[in-house]
This record gives C-alpha cells, structure tokens and sequence, in this order.
C-alpha cells in the first residue's frame, strides 16, 4: 500500500494518507489507456465537415443535350460529379465521431493513469483547498508554494467548498481544476502533476475500488 505525504496550501507536510493499490497501485494498462485516449479525442471532434452532392449542387436542372444521335455518352446534368462544379462522390457530411468503450476498460484506464502519476512521483495530496475569496492572486500563492509546475490539475472532493477555488484559478495558465466525478483519462495524462485533496482522495477510491 503506497503511502504519500499530506501537505498543506503553503506546501508543509501536515501528514500521510494510505492509498489503495487497487485504485492508485495498479500495473498501469498501457492499452486501456490508450482507448481511452482515442476515444476521448474523438468524441471531441466537431464533425461538421460537409460536402455537396449532385442533388444540392445549384444548376444543372436541364438536360446538356439529346439522348441519343450526338455520338457522346448520354448525360443527365451538369451537375454529375464527373463535370467541374458538379456534386461531390461519397463526400463528408456532419456527423458524431464518439463511441463508447466498456466500463470495465474505461475503469481500468483510470487506474491506469491514477497508478502511473504515484509511480512518476507526480500526485500530491493536499489536506484541503479553500480561499477565502475568489482572487486569482491568492491562487497564485498556493501554487508557487507548492511549487506545482506549468500543466497541473487540481482534483477537489464534490462536497467541499470549492466555489472559490474553481474561480480563482480559471484565470491562470497552465493550471485546471475539477471534482472527483470528472476526473477523465486524458485530462490525469494531460498533467504534468495532479493535486488530490484528501477528501476526494476517499471520493475516488469509493468510486473506482
């Protein structure tokens, strides 16, 4: 069971917390990660790339000439793909790219990318976040005192009282915040460190244990 400081907003270790090894001491799955990636990229595409067919394409409403006598190949309209500014053949058109893996790989890439921040040395837990107001300044402050580098994602419990924490570091680069409940793969890859506080520490080992 790995076992990791508590520290505090000004960055002293004010104690420990045990962590359990089914949550946050896995063999990190390097392909349920990487699913979990792609399919997390995916659903983020807008997918509105869009292309005329020749029924949409403006024009085209006679017939070119005669069927028969000419000696061309019969034509229907100007429209055709095979004629410049005719429709286009089996074209984009809007659509959704996301799709949905199984819970259980889903579950698994999560552990995943929860086991491999420990093993990295690069999660710290943090007794509590609280501000007193919601001024970026004193966001700032806590994250220069934790000496938490560019790319850190702070993980708070869901009934803590966050309202002034969430507004004081949207402003800041760099740095992102979210509840225990939308804790996503990409997003604990994404960070080059993840500050969980002790509350949603326990939130996320109930959910995921």
């Amino acid at each position: 069971m790995a076992t990791l400081d508590v520290i505090n907003q000004t960055g002293d270790v004010v104690g420990s917390i045990d962590l359990n090894d089914e949550v946050f001491g896995i063999v990190p799955n390097q392909q349920a990660l990487f699913d979990a990636l792609v399919m997390q990229q995916a659903a983020r595409r807008q997918g509105t790339a869009s292309t005329r067919g020749r029924s949409e394409v403006r024009g085209g409403g006679r017939k070119p000439y005669r069927q028969k006598g000419t000696g061309r190949a019969r034509q229907g309209s100007i429209r055709a793909p095979q004629y410049r500014g005719g429709g286009t053949v089996f074209g984009a058109h809007p659509r959704s790219y996301g799709y949905r893996l199984n819970k259980k790989v889903r579950r698994l890439a999560l552990k995943s990318a929860l086991s491999d921040k420990v093993l990295a040395e690069a999660m710290n837990v943090m007794d509590t976040l609280e501000l007193a107001a919601p001024k970026t300044k004193y966001f700032v402050a806590v994250v220069e005192a934790i000496k938490a580098p560019y790319k850190t994602l702070f993980v708070l419990g869901e009934n803590e009282n966050n309202v002034n924490a969430m507004l004081s570091a949207r402003n800041i680069p760099g740095v992102s915040m979210m509840t225990s409940k939308g804790i996503n793969v990409y997003d604990l890859v994404n960070a080059n460190r993840i500050v969980v506080t002790s509350a949603a520490v326990k939130e996320i080992e109930e959910a995921l244990a």
